[in-house]
Formats: structure tokens, sequence, C-alpha cells
């Protein structure tokens, strides 16, 4: 097959689809890949580096896109790359589309055949694919979080571990699959008094058994999600439905309890984010502020720190990527349950649960 990887246009992100290691792959496995030059660049991938294992470097995006079988992205397309989507063309990439209905109706127009890494379901119902970007924001999230809490930021002036003689930082982590479990990870290491919620009491009663009292649990409700905002310094929500638009579980009436210059960061902004005010921003002007409280909204958040990123996403990607090459889509789904759902979009029609509910759209099988 033939692969493709273009350099990511979406504002300020750095990372890559593909690296040199993983093209090497595609290589040993008989395959043809075709890089845009300077695409790995930002991750520190130079196109020697991609030469060296048998890449061939195209001067420009379109000529990646008209002569690949399949194109390996990071984020989702935009509007620009809409021109170059084909009939029986691959893309294998985040697509998000739940968040995203120009970009849903433009993939069925052309009956582009698209691979969603945040939808391949484990059966244990795990997301092989959104794990390592899960793990960087939740980590990330933290980070940022508290840096926004700074009053030259925005926020309230507090400093997230406290020093002697004075109160540590409120954190509350909504949510406890993979985001929430790194932003948990940091939280407390950075020294933050944590309160985690999730409807998972097996979670729950897990992470009480790691982290005992140096963590508070709660059920997630309405009543204790708006408590814990209450208390809250920051608020680190990770909330997912995969493949489904992300629900509005910190809702604005709570914000008149909140402190004033206390932080949100909405990690499920790339599903619609979990607030009823969140917007997508990006990482030049990563902030607003809605009735006092600082809204951190970054939807490609692991694109500032694109070394990790772009090796973590194809440690878990390559995977599947080479299971699509050396048999083709049609065998690849029909020998892995796990990626057929992956497939959103397919010869025009919508394969996704989530994305059809999103827009009334009738799904159907493949």
């Amino acid at each position: 097959m033939i692969i493709g990887c273009v350099k990511e246009i979406k504002k300020l992100e750095f990372c890559v689809g593909l690296t040199p290691s993983s093209v090497n792959e595609y290589v040993r496995h008989g395959h043809k890949v075709y890089i845009e030059t300077n695409a790995g660049l930002n991750s520190g991938f130079p196109d020697e580096d991609y030469v060296k294992v048998g890449a061939e470097i195209l001067p420009n995006a379109k000529q990646v896109w008209e002569k690949s079988e399949m194109i390996v992205k990071v984020k989702e397309p935009l509007q620009d790359e809409y021109q170059y989507f084909r009939e029986g063309l691959i893309l294998y990439t985040y697509l998000h589309l739940a968040a995203d209905q120009a970009l849903t109706e433009a993939l069925l127009a052309k009956k582009v055949k698209a691979v969603a890494y945040e939808t391949i379901i484990l059966e244990d119902g795990s997301l092989p694919c959104l794990k390592p970007m899960s793990a960087v924001a939740g980590r990330l999230g933290v980070i940022e979080g508290a840096k926004h809490l700074e009053k030259t930021m925005g926020g309230s002036g507090v400093l997230i571990s406290g020093v002697p003689g004075t109160k540590r930082a409120n954190v509350a982590i909504v949510g406890a699959g993979v985001v929430g479990e790194s932003a948990l990870k940091m939280a407390v290491g950075l020294g933050a008094n944590v309160t985690v919620l999730d409807i998972n009491i097996n979670k729950l009663t897990y992470l009480d058994d790691i982290y005992g009292n140096r963590i508070a649990t709660l059920y997630s409700n309405s009543h204790n999600i708006e408590e814990a905002c209450k208390s809250a310094d920051l608020v680190v929500s990770g909330v997912l439905l995969p493949g489904a638009k992300a629900p509005k579980l910190i809702k604005r009436e709570y914000y008149k309890n909140m402190k004033p210059g206390s932080v949100i960061v909405d990690i499920a902004i790339d599903q619609g984010g979990s607030t009823e005010v969140s917007k997508a921003t990006y990482h030049d002007k990563p902030t607003f502020v809605v009735d006092g409280i600082v809204h951190y909204c970054v939807a490609n958040m692991a694109g500032a720190v694109p070394q990790t990123s772009t090796i973590a996403l194809n440690n878990s990607t390559l995977r599947y990527g080479l299971m699509i090459a050396d048999n083709g889509l049609d065998e690849a789904i029909r020998l892995s349950k796990p990626l057929k759902y992956g497939v959103n979009t397919y010869d025009g029609k919508c394969t996704c649960v989530g994305v059809c509910q999103a827009f009334g759209l009738e799904y159907q099988t493949i």
C-alpha cells in the first residue's frame, strides 16, 4: 500500500503522524511511504531521518494526498484539506467527528474510509490509540492549570503545592479514566489536595487503595460535582463517551459559588467540552474568562510537547496502521473487531453510533 504523511496544519500543532521508526516498519513490510517535506521537523525528525529508512520526501501536501492510498495524520483534517478527499481514500487519524459536522459531511460526501484513533476499542472497553494522548493531556492539564492559577495568568494567585504555613490548592478531577488517573498522579505529586469523581465505584476503590488518605474520592453526580467545584482552585475534566459528544457535567450555574480566579482545564474539549461555555482555544491564547472563572480549553494540548506525544502516539497506532496496510481495510476490520470500531465513515456511510446520534444520521454497519 502507498502510505502518506503530511505536515499538520492545525494552529500550533507540532506533532507528526509517523516517526522514522514507524516508517521503517511500513517499508520493511513492503509498503511505499511518502512524507511531506519538514513534516516531522517540529517533533525532532528532519527529512534525512525519513530518507534513511526508505521514505520519499515530497515538496507539498497536495502531492502526498494525491499519491497516497492511506493518509496517516495526528489531528482531524481542516477545511483546507477537504479538497484532497476522494472515494476510496483511507484516512487514519484522530477525528472527533461528533464535535465536527462539517468534517463528517465532507467525509461522507467524498466516500472516504475514515478510521478514528479514538474509537478503536478493545474488548475490555479501553481505547489503545487514545490512551497515549490522554496520558499526556492529563499530566499537562495539571501543569497548565497550576500555571494559570498564577495571578499574572489571570488566576487566583494560589501555588498548587502551597508552602509551610499556607493552604495547598484544592484540585477536583472529574472522570477517573486515563486522563483523570494521569492528572491525579501529577496533582498528588505536586502536593495538592485532590478529589477525584467518577461513576465507576470499582475505579474509585482502586484509586483509594493506591493513594489512601492522600486523596478523596466521590461518586460523580450533579450534587458532588457542584460541591467539588465550589471548593476547588483547579478543576480538571476528562470525561469521555467514546465517539460521542462529551456530557456537559460542569454547569455555568455552579460558577457563582466557585472561587474567583479558579481554573477549569477542559480536556474533553475535543469532543465538544464538558462545561456549558467551553470553546476550543489554541496555545498562543489558551484561556478565556467567564463569570470570573478561567477556562483552559486547548484542543490539541499534546501538541505542545510533540517529541513525547508523537513517539507515544506511534507506539499505539503503528500496530493497526500496519494491519490496514498489510491486509487492506476490508480484511483488516474482519480480522480485528477493535479496528472495526475505529471506522467512522465508509463509502458514504456513517458507521459510528456516537457520530450518527450527534447529527441524526442513519447508522449503517459494514
